[in-house]
Formats: C-alpha cells, structure tokens, sequence
C-alpha cells in the first residue's frame, strides 16, 4: 500500500485551533441547526444545506455520526438527534483532532460551551481570548461617567487579561466601524467627548473614535491581537473590512504586539502582502475553509500562501454552535493543505523534509510559539 508522507504527517498532527467559539448546549431542531451552518439567513426555499457548507457537513460529517457519505439532511438531523447534543459535540470535538483550543468567548447569542467545557470531550486544552467590545460595553451598562470611561475600560481591560488562561485578546471593529480609521491614538480630549455621545445613547460600541481607543489600549496590553477581516455576516461592510486599510495603523504599532487577521477571504491575498511586510502580522483563513469545504480548500490555501511567510499562517476553525465546524475546520485544513503541498512536491518546488515543516509550523507551532502556550498543557481552569 502505497502511503503519502505528508497526508500521514498532518492526519497525525494534533492542531492548535487558535481561534474558536463554543458549541451549543442543547439539542436542534432544524430551523435552529440551519441558522447555524450559515453567515446568512435560511430564507424560504433557500435551504443552506444547499450550499457548499451544507453539502460538506453531508459528506464529511455524517460518518462520524455513523452515517453513509451524503446522508440526507433530515436523515442526517435525525440521527443528530437521536444521539444528544453532548454526544454529538464528543464526536465531532474528537474527530477533529486537535489538541489547543483558543476559545473567544465574547460572542454567545445562544447557551453554549465555555472554553473548558469544549476542549474537555476531546482532552484538549482550553484558553481563552478575551472580545475587547464586550469589555467596553459591560463597563458601560456598569454606569461610567464619560471622563473615567477611558480609564475605567482600560483597568477592566487588563484585569481581563489576567483570568487565568486568557492568551490575547480580539477585536470586531470590521464589523463596528471598519478599518478605514484614523491610525493614530486618539487624545484624551476625543476619547472623553465620544464616550459621552456613546455613554447618552447606548447600543454597541460603533463609535470610531472610541474603536480607535479600543485598538491602541489592545496595544498597551501587549498580548497578541486577534482582528476579524473580511467575511462574516450582513453587519460587514466587506469594502471597509480589507485588511489594507490597516496599513498606516500597522507602521504606528510595529515592533509592539502581534496582530493576528482573521478569515481574511476575500482578501486572502491582501493579508498575505501586509503578512510578508510586517514583522508581527499573522493570518489565517478559518471560517473560509469550512464555509468552501474541502474540495475548495486548498484554492483559498494556495492563495493565503503565495507570498506569506511560512512561519506566519496558523490554523483556525472559527467554529461556533455546532461542533460539526470543528471538525470540518480542521479537516479542511488538512486536506487542502497536504494537497497543496503534494502539488508544490510532484512540482519539485520544495522538499519533501519542507513540506513537512511547513505542515507542522502552519497546523500547530506557528500558534504555540505566537502565543507562548506551552505544548499541549491544560489550562488550570
């Protein structure tokens, strides 16, 4: 039987996924599942298991439900639930194989795992990364004058940062205001003025100058920096969320923290450029390879890759609700990266000992040495 190196290599490799989300804590119906498997809607007569996502969690998630490839869906959500959601989240957490578990929990519109909970089926680790949003806007409905918000959001900041098991931290500003900023730190006199206009009428933090507050205190805290970019739901204005329009904010910062872009696609490419410039940029492409699946994986890869330095991708899932998205992440990454890299081997661009580091930096110590985690080890909490 002939075997394939590099396909036995990233099979093996235990991944660190240093960007998800929780998985829900209850049982789906089907409208509930689908709302989860899409960045959209299901919209009457579109359902999204007709869609690429939905035809790869058929394909590749039935068997580890004990299903033939390309279950229906109904057989497939039947099946679901006739073994639990605490089963079915066992299954999947553990198929995907991995081992790290950075966990953002400052998005939970539905009850779902905390970073332990999740990472505690598969006997994976479990840290966390701390939403700056959800910091700033919990210290307002805490009641804060305008003048102290400033500080107060900073002291609320750091003694964030300091949970146990907190490895960095993440900001949505894509999705509030966009990229298209002023770089530079914004005075006192501004932060004050804005937190008072934000403070009177409430809501989520969407005002740009105290955005820019959020990003240069993330920048005082010195741990690495997670920044979503690019796709994600209608609440993006995707033109806004190219990673580019951080490029004067990047010169300003350089030398201080890292700054990991999120998902990127479409403009994958464009976080490869600022990745190749810029001494503390990573990326990654989670989200997209689920949302592509598998047999469109190794397109966004390749792409992401281009010009990126090697030691500067990491693997994420961005999973969130159903388990089924950690183990497709990782899946995907595995099979579009090792058919990647088998491209650039039969092409005699690399070795096959390059190949292989390539595989172990992107899928697990390029995260391990970014965020200083140790091997492996659990967490304390």
């Amino acid at each position: 039987m002939i075997t394939d190196p590099v396909v036995e290599t990233l099979d093996a490799l235990e991944l660190v996924d240093h960007h998800c989300h929780g998985a829900v804590t209850a049982d789906l119906d089907r409208p509930g599942f689908e709302s989860l498997i899409t960045e959209g809607a299901a919209w009457p007569g579109v359902s999204p298991f007709d869609s690429p996502v939905g035809l790869a969690v058929r394909r590749h998630c039935a068997p580890v439900l004990d299903l033939p490839r390309h279950a229906p869906a109904d057989v497939y959500l039947a099946r679901r639930a006739e073994l639990g959601w605490a089963e079915v989240n066992r299954r999947f957490l553990t198929a995907a194989g991995t081992e790290v578990f950075c966990v953002d929990t400052g998005y939970a519109p539905d009850r779902v795992t905390t970073p332990s909970e999740l990472a505690g089926p598969a006997g994976a680790a479990a840290y966390e990364v701390v939403r700056l949003e959800s910091v700033a806007e919990a210290v307002a409905a805490g009641g804060v004058e305008a003048d102290a918000y400033a500080e107060a959001f900073r002291t609320a900041a750091w003694e964030a940062v300091r949970r146990p098991g907190v490895v960095g931290v993440k900001s949505v500003a894509a999705y509030r205001t966009g990229f298209d900023l002023d770089p530079a730190r914004p005075p006192a006199e501004e932060v004050t003025d804005a937190a008072r206009r934000w403070l009177a009428r409430g809501g989520r933090l969407d005002d740009p100058v105290l955005v820019r507050h959020l990003l240069w205190t993330a920048v005082d805290l010195g741990r690495p920096l997670q920044l979503h970019t690019g796709f994600g739901d209608s609440d993006i204005r995707m033109h806004r969320a190219d990673p580019t329009h951080l490029t004067d904010w990047l010169h300003l910062t350089a030398g201080t923290v890292p700054v990991l872009l999120l998902h990127c696609w479409p403009y994958q490419r464009q976080a490869a450029y600022l990745a190749a410039v810029f001494e503390r940029v990573y990326l990654d492409v989670g989200l997209t390879l689920h949302h592509v699946g598998p047999a469109r994986a190794g397109a966004v890869l390749a792409e992401a890759l281009e010009i990126t330095p090697f030691r500067k991708l990491l693997h994420s899932s961005d999973a969130y609700g159903v388990a089924e998205f950690h183990h497709l992440g990782a899946l995907a990454f595995r099979h579009g990266l090792a058919g990647l890299l088998r491209e650039r081997l039969d092409a005699d661009e690399l070795a096959l000992e390059d190949a292989l580091r390539i595989a172990r930096w992107t899928g697990r110590e390029n995260a391990l040495r970014v965020y200083g985690l140790p091997d492996g080890s659990p967490d304390d909490g």
